[in-house]
């Protein structure tokens, strides 16, 4: 296993860190974070609170911090403390993330036992990207005032389905079984009450496939639906397109300005958003669900331009694959109302998670899999239930590949620069060689969407209203 590599730099760590650490007598080596290290010596820290008061809270990153079970233990109704909050603390310190140093707020700390049972611990330093290594004798000394217990839930005995779409009708029709207490029926579709495809969204994908569409037709398609035509409209005029002249009419904005596939896939977008709404409950530090679909499609946009030729999938597709990619998120609130606030506050207090433990953990099932089986349900087309299936699978190499792999690299690109939720996941390089693109042009792809950022926000903040 590739271990940590000692920081060769003069110390980085925060100056309020060191000096604590000198004070207890705590000896530390400071090493890099990457990817290769073992998540059972990382030590999480959250801070969690209640109307009692706030509790610290310690968990190797092997494993699910499960606020159930942290309910039976201390019969506190515990949640991660607000972002304002937490940013307080930490900015009288100067620091940018929680270290698991008890000694640093004045709250009580409970800690996992099985953190013990490793020699040597890492844990974050207050910067990102530097962790301290701490041996366990050590580690300990600092825990004197501290409980321990076992409340954590081992993520090797969490199987997200990640490559069996095969199961995905039944794992979530007894997903919905275990939520209803009542025998279902034997149709899914009855069960979990999936509304019907709005009529608008229909008509636009009979265009989709008909290849003598013409742009009157999908003129005459969204000047049906005033807020759309509306959208339309403002989506053109938006600074993000630099259209020349005033945009007076959907025609003019399909013709001048968007073109006929962008504005099929846009509104397609907008057309099955609106078919769910947005849920009112939603993780603290996530990014806003229209803001990370439109990034996510704006960089798939640029990474299909930048595949060779001969390799490029049908660019209207990947658009869409990348507005589309999270719509699983809205499922599952859609599909388990009473359930979906536990799961907001199991994704605050496990920020080193991918969500897809967290949903396997509370429901059995993930966003993808439920998500990927409304667009067959839907029958949309297969490449873009392929798609949001396989979109954390970065070794995906079946049917339809490169409509994933674009999604899963845009994904990953967006975390590494803040952008979006979950941890920042490495890159594989035959994830690159599968779409054809070298990691700097991917990198200069997603910098050159960044660039801008403001009207990109303009434009999620147009479809939120919308």
């Amino acid at each position: 296993m590739i271990e940590a590599a000692l920081v060769p730099e003069s110390p980085q760590a925060p100056s309020v860190i060191r000096l604590l650490l000198n004070k207890l007598g705590v000896a530390y080596e400071e090493v890099l974070d990457h990817h290769g290290l073992n998540a059972s010596r990382k030590v999480q820290a959250v801070l969690l609170d209640d109307a009692v008061g706030a509790l610290m809270v310690l968990f190797p990153q092997s494993q699910l911090l499960d606020l159930n079970r942290l309910a039976e233990l201390t019969g506190r109704r515990l949640t991660a403390v607000s972002t304002e909050r937490l940013e307080k603390m930490l900015g009288k310190h100067n620091l940018s993330l929680l270290p698991g140093l008890p000694a640093l707020t004045s709250s009580p700390c409970l800690y996992e036992e099985s953190l013990l049972r490793e020699p040597k611990l890492l844990i974050n330093s207050g910067e990102p990207g530097l962790l301290l290594e701490i041996s366990s004798e050590d580690f300990k000394s600092m825990l004197t005032k501290a409980s321990a217990a076992n409340f954590g839930e081992a993520l090797s005995s969490i199987r997200p389905n990640l490559d069996r779409p095969d199961d995905d009708r039944e794992e979530i029709t007894q997903a919905v079984q275990a939520f209803t207490a009542r025998r279902i029926q034997q149709r899914l579709e009855a069960t979990i009450e999936i509304p019907p495809l709005a009529e608008t969204a229909q008509k636009i994908i009979k265009l989709r496939v008909d290849p003598n569409a013409t742009i009157d037709d999908i003129t005459g398609v969204v000047e049906t639906d005033p807020a759309l035509a509306a959208q339309v409209v403002s989506w053109a005029a938006s600074p993000y397109y630099a259209s020349p002249g005033k945009i007076r009419s959907v025609e003019d904005a399909i013709v001048r300005v968007l073109g006929f596939d962008l504005v099929i896939n846009l509104a397609l977008g907008l057309a099955l958003g609106k078919t769910l709404s947005l849920p009112k409950d939603h993780p603290q530090h996530t990014t806003p669900y229209w803001q990370q679909s439109i990034y996510t499609a704006a960089v798939i946009e640029g990474l299909t331009r930048a595949m060779p030729r001969a390799q490029r999938p049908e660019a209207g597709l990947t658009y869409l694959a990348g507005l589309l990619h999270n719509f699983g998120y809205l499922l599952l609130a859609h599909v388990f109302p009473p359930h979906f606030s536990l799961i907001c506050r199991h994704l605050e207090v496990n920020p080193h998670l991918c969500h897809s433990y967290i949903e396997q953990h509370l429901l059995g099932i993930s966003r993808e899999q439920i998500g990927s089986w409304l667009m067959r349900y839907w029958d949309m087309p297969d490449e873009l239930a392929t798609a949001l299936r396989f979109q954390h699978d970065p070794s995906y190499d079946g049917a339809y590949a490169e409509y994933p792999n674009l999604v899963c690299l845009a994904v990953r690109l967006l975390r590494g620069r803040g952008i979006g939720s979950g941890p920042d996941e490495d890159i594989p390089d035959a994830l690159l060689e599968r779409v054809g693109l070298s990691r700097d042009k991917a990198n200069d792809v997603v910098s050159k969407v960044l660039e801008a950022e403001v009207l990109l926000r303009e434009l999620a903040s147009q479809f939120s209203q919308g």
